[in-house]
């Protein structure tokens, strides 16, 4: 029988809390990722994976030891060479730091920008698109922002690159598993996702799903990175059923069973049980006198950005480490302009942990004198 190991909710964008079921399928026995037996499972993990967004044929899965930002890396290094211009939307921290890591790696690029807790503005970026001095050929943007939780309309952004030949490339990596995601109707070329957010499965995996024609195809220039390189990883276990280097290999067995549990619960159910915590966060943190920024329609329901709360000896640390000690963890906010804390309602959670948090929260406010909601 299977121990029930001690429960912690992380109420943060990621890592996410997981099941024992997925903890405990990293207990395996010690297994060299050279044999055959594992190259089968990182096959099928792949494909798994590649089914998640694309039920066509047309896309693969690489897979890479590293954070979800591995990925994104992995994509800008490897697909924009030289001659190419990229357009980053940057409208929250991690359309940021594609802009830096196109900065890293000497990319050319222009950035297009948008507020983080409003809609992009669509027929501006048309308009941008249209206007620069060469051709774009690729662009880059966050799917779901989790600065403020703001979701960018991927399908009509693939719409706008299809009509113009652009490569698109999209950072799901806080939307994989969660919001449902088609990448060949909404023309996505290149998708980063990672093991430890909407998946459910523990840090240490990132992969990049592409078009495999694409991804065959390769680039003639020389290479501008190495472990990233997307086209030598694809190339490599496609021939080998391995990847270049060791991967994870207790935590690929653990992505294993998170998919597994993902196709158990289905994408779209997974993402109503998501909902279902929000509307019970943001109906305890309205009872509570606080507010969170909403990004209109467009609002993801995974994550939420709260305007910390106004009274004298109000810290963001001490709030953290009280309600860390009580087994909920939660994120500073990611805002310039504003002092904000953020909430997370993804992983293995119910609304009744929501609840419960919603309850810490209250005895913490009011012992520190803060008058919640008039009362």
């Amino acid at each position: 029988m299977m121990r029930t190991v001690e429960r912690k909710v992380l109420l943060t964008p990621g890592p996410a809390t997981t099941t024992d079921a997925v903890k405990y399928a990293q207990v395996v026995t010690d297994v060299c990722p050279r044999e055959k037996e594992f190259g089968l499972l990182m096959q099928n993990v792949a494909l798994e994976l590649t089914r998640i967004v694309d039920d066509s044929g047309y896309y693969s899965t690489v897979l890479f030891g590293g954070s979800g930002t591995a990925a994104v890396e992995s994509i800008l290094s490897s697909v924009v060479r030289k001659g190419d211009l990229i357009v980053i939307v940057n409208n929250g921290a991690y359309g940021r730091r594609m802009c830096e890591i196109a900065e890293a790696y000497g990319l050319t690029y222009l950035v297009f920008h948008g507020e983080p807790h409003v809609a992009l503005d669509l027929s501006a970026l048309e308009s941008f698109l249209d206007h620069t001095r060469q051709p774009v050929t690729h662009l880059a943007v966050v799917h779901h922002e989790t600065t403020t939780g703001l979701l960018n309309d991927i399908a009509e952004i693939g719409a706008i690159c299809g009509r113009r030949d652009i490569r698109f490339i999209v950072d799901a990596i806080s939307s994989f598993a969660a919001i449902p995601i088609r990448m060949k109707e909404m023309n996505i070329h290149y998708l980063a996702a990672s093991s430890n957010k909407n998946l459910q499965a523990m840090p240490g995996i990132s992969f990049v799903i592409a078009d495999s024609e694409l991804l065959q195809r390769g680039l003639p220039d020389k290479p501008r990175n190495y472990y990233l390189n997307l086209f030598e990883q694809h190339r490599f276990f496609s021939e080998t059923g391995q990847t270049r280097f060791t991967p994870p290999v207790q935590t690929i067995y653990a992505l294993k069973r998170a998919i597994e549990e993902l196709n158990e619960e289905g994408v779209e159910q997974r993402y109503l049980r998501y909902q279902e915590c929000w509307e019970t966060l943001i109906e305890g943190i309205r009872g509570l006198g606080l507010r969170y920024i909403s990004s209109s329609r467009l609002h993801s329901k995974l994550v939420t950005s709260i305007f910390e709360p106004d009274f004298d000896g109000y810290n963001f640390k001490e709030m953290h480490d009280y309600l860390h000690f009580r087994g909920y963890t939660i994120y500073p906010g990611k805002l310039d302009e504003f002092k904000t804390f953020r909430i997370a309602n993804i992983g293995d959670i119910t609304p009744s942990d929501i609840e419960a948090f919603i309850g810490l929260l209250e005895i913490y406010f009011r012992r520190k004198g803060f008058i919640l909601n008039g009362r």
